[in-house]
This record gives C-alpha cells, structure tokens and sequence, in this order.
C-alpha cells in the first residue's frame, strides 16, 4: 500500500504528468503507425531508423545543437534516403538496411567520443528516459499525433489496399509510391519524438510489439489499427507505473509491458482479420 501511494504522488508532481502524456502520445502514434508497419514488413526499417537516430544525435551534440532540433528533419531525411537507396539499388532489403543501420550506428558512436560532456547521458540515448520530456516535446507529439490521425482517417481505405494487396491498389490508380513515401515521413518523425522516451535500442519493439498484439485480437482490419494504437498507449501508462513502483528506467519498462500484453494476447482466441 505504501508503494502505491508513493506512485500517486509521484503523479501529481508536473514533470511526472508530463512524462504520463508523453508517453500516451508516443504510445498512440507508434501503435498507430505499427499496425501497418508490420503488414508492410517494415519492422527492420524502423529498427534501422532508431539506430540511425544515434548518428543524428552525435551530430546535433557535435555542432552545438539541441539534438531534439537535428533529430526530426535528420530522421526524415535518413528515411528518405533510405527509400531511395532500397528503390535504387538491387539489394535485399533486410542486407541494404542492416548495412545502413550498423554503419550508422557505428559513425554515431565514434562521434560522441568527440562529446566528453554527454557521455554520461549515453544510458538515456540508449534506452530513453522519459522523464526528460518537456511542454515543448509534448506540443510537438500533440500535432504529430494530428497528422497521423488524419493521414490514416483520410486515406485509410487506400492505406487497406496498398498494405494487403500492392499490385491491385496500383491497378487502382492509387499513387503507391506518394503514399509509401508519406508513410515513411510519418513513421521516421514519429520515431524521431519517440526517442527521448524510450532509446534508440528500443524503438522498434515499440512500434512492433503492440501492433502485433492487436493482430491477434482483432477481426476487422479498422478495429486491429484502432486496438493497436490503444495497446501503444497502455503499454506506455503501465510502463511508467512499472518504472515509478521499482525505480527502472522507462524505456525498458514500458517495453515490458508491451511485451506481457502480447504474451496475455497470445493465450486468448486468436481472431481471424479480415478488411470488413
């Protein structure tokens, strides 16, 4: 009992609240985002995305910037650049991206050796730490939160055919590439914001793990992209109730608990999706 109440002040302290919606933002989007994410096969390419995100970091430190200023237009860019090289070249994807992420990785390392004030911090890069969210991060999530919102809404029936069938939605006459390219965009800038919260090591587990759960509880195509995005969002609150209770950093907690949502998601009737 006195651990409980020990959390709920916890919560009523500012800067706990604030980490509380932050990670419900992050939870949202990247539930959101991870319901097509892993129908498309993305999954390594938001891997790829969060390790390259150390390399936007190192160079934001670097130059005497607020990383979270470089990190966003850096990740978009990174992203695109991605695209091009996997639309270029005739490389397997998994090969092209594993080449991408581990030099990136790599480069960003190196380049924080030349940061000696911030590589005490290298822990939060690592593996987050929300706490260190601010109005500012939350502004930013809100609107992002926007757009993806209603970028799915209003596209979502071409979304449901380019992710279940390519070949038809382009026979459609649905733009495949203008629509991939945006959703590319939308998945780097998410995984952009969501990397104070939970690390560079984590964000793909959390773009995937709650969307696979979802997969397994639902039966209709809109129902599995809303469940998603709300597995984003209580993995996120159950993930900081975790970390208050037992002092642990917050991007592993709430990880964790992804992940025990998606054990619980195993054991329970698996639904059949359909596009209805």
């Amino acid at each position: 009992m006195s651990d409980l109440t020990r959390v709920i002040e916890l919560f009523q302290l500012p800067f706990m609240q604030r980490a509380l919606m932050g990670g419900v933002l992050t939870g949202l989007m990247g539930g959101l985002l991870g319901s097509f994410t892993i129908l498309r096969q993305l999954s390594f390419f938001s891997d790829a995305l969060g390790h390259s995100a150390l390399l936007g970091i190192s160079l934001g430190l670097l130059l005497g910037m607020n990383p979270s200023s470089v990190l966003l237009p850096f990740s978009v860019l990174f992203a695109l650049g991605v695209t091009y090289l996997l639309e270029r070249t005739r490389l397997w994807t998994d090969a092209l991206l594993n080449i991408v992420y581990s030099s990136s990785l790599a480069i960003g390392v190196i380049l924080l050796t030349f940061v000696g004030q911030y590589k005490g911090g290298i822990n939060s890069i690592l593996f987050g730490d929300i706490l260190a969210v601010r109005q500012g991060d939350l502004i930013v999530s809100t609107v992002l939160l926007g757009v993806c919102v209603g970028f799915v809404g209003l596209t979502l029936r071409s979304q449901i055919l380019l992710t279940l069938h390519e070949p038809l939605a382009i026979a459609s006459g649905i733009a495949a590439s203008a629509h991939r390219t945006a959703f590319i965009m939308l998945l780097a800038l998410v995984v952009g914001v969501s990397i104070k919260a939970i690390g560079v090591l984590l964000i793909s587990a959390f773009v995937v793990i709650p969307a696979c759960a979802a997969r397994m509880l639902s039966r209709t195509f809109a129902r599995y992209v809303m469940l998603s995005a709300v597995l984003g969002a209580l993995g996120a609150v159950l993930g900081m109730v975790l970390s208050a209770l037992l002092n642990l950093p917050s991007g592993p907690a709430i990880v964790t608990m992804q992940l025990a949502i998606f054990l619980v998601a195993i054991v329970l009737p698996r639904a059949k999706l359909s596009t209805v």
